[in-house]
């Protein structure tokens, strides 16, 4: 069935071609589907598009098909163009000219729209918490060894001391900055799009505040035109929150193939999370971190995946943006995966507690000595050439004593100021609004 159908049939293979993929893909559109399908006959009830018995019929048989998706017994048939031909189908199969009716004032072109955002928005919404579980292991593990000292590097060479728990709890504070960008996502993202149509409204009186309001977002967007171009553009936002977040991962998985590596013997990685070797018995590779830092660069290539589909078209819709479905979904995945498997590695590895005793470290201490000397009164730069001429005639003397406590610094992490930063954000998401609104069109 298409919703578009006339009196000819469609050549077989071009069928396939625009089909595409969307019959697998719109399945995780379904329970969405029915979502926006709630709200939006409630509102044509209250205009006087439908009766309200013919409402009533509508919820309950809708609630049905729900139910169905949610048990996983749902499914887009052959035949079906995509989950809104389906759902219309299953309505008009069961409830006949009351079935036919749901579409009034509205288009597949905003349909989809409000899918999507209400799909975003979970997926969001799960992002965020496996963000946050991430954020507060790395916490836990900065805590934990922050008295544990390690080398810090600029350009690849020795360069300060450091500690894991400054290490570990940078990349906690770097989700915290990417959590900040997926919550502006989220803003523009949790916007109301339906009502909106083809991109040019409709000649129904339909109340667009109370679809708003029904489906918990936070606002409409108000110009039709705009809601439509929302579609690539709220991919594109989200991917850049995505990207920020694929950064850290990246990098910290970097970090740790580095440091495991036997030159290096900065941490153990457990067992159970590596891999060995067809041939070389004492292998433990770090294939994990290595697929986490691969699949990283992948979400950061995403942005740039999403301006190619939909950067040179004009105002209004178009099929390429189909193909958007087919990028950013598996990407959603990937990311999920990644920070899910982050946070179990990080479970169980061991940081070697000895290693600024071996005497190739030596030098991270010459920052410390000039400090210590600028402290009893010798000016920076005449204190920084007595250091330097000590290690060039080779009696450089240095105190393993080292005291920071500055915000940030070695001795003074602020983990608790970093956590109620990051709690902040996260009450601003408040998800537990939306989830209520949800919970009552459902009911």
């Amino acid at each position: 069935m298409k919703l578009w159908q006339k009196d000819f049939t469609l050549d077989k293979t071009i069928e396939n071609f625009t089909v595409g993929k969307d019959r697998e893909l719109d399945l995780f559109l379904a329970k969405f589907d029915i979502q926006g399908s709630l709200a939006h006959i409630e509102m044509l009830q209250s205009i006087g598009l439908l009766e309200k018995e013919e409402l009533q019929l509508l919820q309950i048989e809708l609630k049905n098909i729900y139910q169905e998706i949610e048990n996983g017994n749902f499914q887009i048939e052959e035949g079906m163009e995509d989950v809104h031909s389906q759902i219309e189908w299953m309505l008009t199969k069961k409830l006949g000219n009351v079935g036919k009716k749901i579409h009034s004032g509205r288009s597949r072109n905003d349909q989809v729209l409000v899918d999507l955002r209400l799909f975003f928005r979970e997926e969001i919404q799960s992002i965020s918490e496996l963000v946050n579980t991430l954020f507060e292991k790395l916490q836990a593990v900065s805590d934990q060894h922050k008295d544990v000292l390690m080398p810090g590097y600029t350009h690849t060479q020795i360069a300060m001391v450091s500690s894991f728990g400054l290490w570990f709890g940078a990349f906690a504070e770097s989700l915290a900055d990417d959590l900040q960008l997926l919550l502006s996502a989220h803003k523009i993202n949790n916007q109301n799009p339906l009502g909106s149509a083809a991109g040019y409204g409709s000649s129904f009186p339909l109340n667009r505040t109370l679809t708003t309001q029904l489906l918990g977002f936070d606002d409409l967007n108000y110009n039709v035109v705009h809601a439509q171009m929302g579609r690539g553009k709220t991919e594109l936002t989200l991917s850049f929150a995505m990207a920020s977040i694929a950064n850290t991962l990246g990098k910290l998985a970097t970090d740790i193939c580095l440091f495991s590596n036997q030159n290096y013997n900065f941490l153990n990685l457990p067992k159970e999370f590596t891999t060995g070797s067809s041939i070389m018995p004492h292998k433990k590779n770090p294939d994990v971190f290595e697929l986490i830092r691969a699949k990283s660069n992948q979400i950061q290539n995403l942005p740039q995946q999403i301006m190619g589909i939909f950067n040179n078209l004009i105002t209004g819709y178009h099929r390429d943006f189909q193909l958007l479905k087919e990028t950013v979904f598996p990407a959603i995945e990937n990311l999920k995966d990644c920070l899910t498997v982050t946070t179990l590695a990080l479970e169980k590895i061991e940081v070697r507690t000895d290693i600024l005793e071996e005497k190739k470290y030596e030098y991270l201490y010459s920052v410390e000595e000039v400090n210590r000397l600028v402290l009893e009164g010798t000016p920076f730069r005449d204190a920084y050439k007595i250091v330097g001429m000590q290690i060039e005639n080779g009696n450089f003397t240095f105190d393993k004593n080292i005291q920071h406590t500055h915000e940030g610094s070695l001795g003074n992490l602020c983990n608790d100021k970093i956590k109620l930063k990051m709690n902040r954000i996260i009450e601003e998401f408040d998800f537990e609004k939306i989830e209520s609104q949800i919970s009552k069109l459902l009911s």
